[in-house]
């Protein structure tokens, strides 16, 4: 039987309201004897069972639930959440190889991630729970999927907050090697031992189609990465420019253009300036792109983020024609779609233009959004036209 966590009135009541976290000053009681990474039953002042939780003795976030039942966390368990994490991306997607296939909390696995491209699969474990059962998940993928291969990219700095180190490497199979997907007729290439994160941004995937969908005339994709939304754009415009201030990246960008014979110039330098130099000359663009890494790490940077998400969405409605389209996104949690809105309605008001919203979006569907959880709808995403 697992030890016992107890929690506040407070704690109970954010459990009762849906959302799966506890944090550590709605600890009443710690559970006796647990180890970092031990699942423990959570139980409010009356000792009456609320959930089950992974332990965590050093995050702020001190208890992740991951059932309300009282059933054994066991690898049947995992087995049966990633089988059911599994079957809504083939209702969604069908048998694309590229998905995010495990979206933490979104899929009732907190604390883990993984994208799977074809054969591989790519996972994050950032806290100690799902660090220490990465053998048994790889396992479980590689016996589900038919996975050849299964690759942790366990090096982002969050894990440091739970007293994890960074390290990436092989856990199953060989390494692939660079990898190609698709999004939509675009051919996508990927390293998923030298790229950012999990290789790539699916996330905003739909979204890059329904840029392409826009796009005509003079393009701008401003922080490319990789060239995945000049990539949909350079479909349909006469000319497309992308820029990147990463060197790897600006290379992995021109190697994409080149495998989808695109004419795409790739700009390798800072989005600030290209638009603060841009607004100098008369608007002569018909679609900005904005999709800039999260300018909000934390609720004190906010006030540092507005001003950035403030300058680029009024730089580029200073260069774009009447009738041009802003495609403006953030991935910043802590800058709410109210937020962006209010940013891009400040940037309209500043460069004294009227301004359309067409369309408001998210992540893509391979990215689900738990209600009660404002955490997992991180990613926002604006069409703008500029009549």
């Amino acid at each position: 039987m697992e030890p016992a966590a107890t929690i506040t009135r407070r704690g109970a009541d954010r459990l009762a309201a849906g959302h799966p976290w506890i944090y550590r000053s709605d600890v009443e009681k710690p559970p006796p004897g647990a180890r970092a990474g031990d699942v423990v039953a959570v139980a409010d002042g009356r000792r009456r069972f609320l959930a089950k939780a992974f332990w965590s003795e050093r995050s702020q976030i001190a208890l992740r639930v991951v059932t309300r039942d009282e059933e054994p966390v066991d690898e049947a368990f995992f087995a049966a959440r990633l089988a059911s994490a599994a079957e809504l991306r083939r209702r969604a997607f069908g048998d694309e190889p590229a998905v995010r296939l495990v979206h933490g909390e979104a899929d009732l696995l907190p604390g883990l991630v993984v994208d799977r491209y074809g054969p591989a699969a790519v996972i994050q474990t950032p806290i100690p729970a799902t660090d220490r059962r990465k053998e048994m998940l790889a396992d479980l993928l590689v016996r589900s999927l038919g996975l050849s291969c299964v690759v942790e990219r366990n090096d982002a700095r969050v894990r440091e907050l739970e007293g994890l180190d960074q390290r990436k490497g092989i856990l199953r199979g060989a390494d692939p090697g660079p990898l190609e997907y698709r999004e939509g007729a675009a051919r996508m290439r990927l390293d998923l031992l030298a790229g950012q994160k999990t290789g790539a941004f699916l996330d905003q995937r739909e979204n890059r189609l329904r840029a392409g969908e826009y796009a005509r005339g003079r393009c701008l994709d401003c922080f490319t990465y990789a060239g995945a939304f000049a990539l949909q754009l350079a479909a349909r415009a006469d000319e497309v420019t992308a820029v990147e201030m990463q060197a790897p990246a600006a290379r992995q960008a021109r190697e994409n253009a080149a495998l989808n014979g695109a004419r795409i110039e790739v700009v390798e330098g800072n989005a600030f300036d290209l638009l603060r130099d841009e607004a100098e000359k008369p608007p002569s663009w018909d679609l900005v792109v904005l999709d800039p890494p999260a300018f909000a790490k934390n609720k004190a940077s906010v006030p540092a983020a507005r001003r950035g998400y403030k300058e680029i969405n009024l730089r580029a409605m200073q260069i774009l024609k009447p009738g041009g389209i802003l495609v403006s996104a953030s991935c910043s949690y802590h800058v709410p779609e109210a937020m962006l809105e209010e940013i891009i309605h400040e940037a309209a008001r500043d460069a004294g233009r009227p301004a359309q919203v067409l369309e408001r979006r998210g992540a893509a569907r391979d990215h689900p959004v738990l209600l009660g959880v404002p955490e997992t709808r991180y990613l926002k995403c604006f069409v703008v036209r500029l009549p």
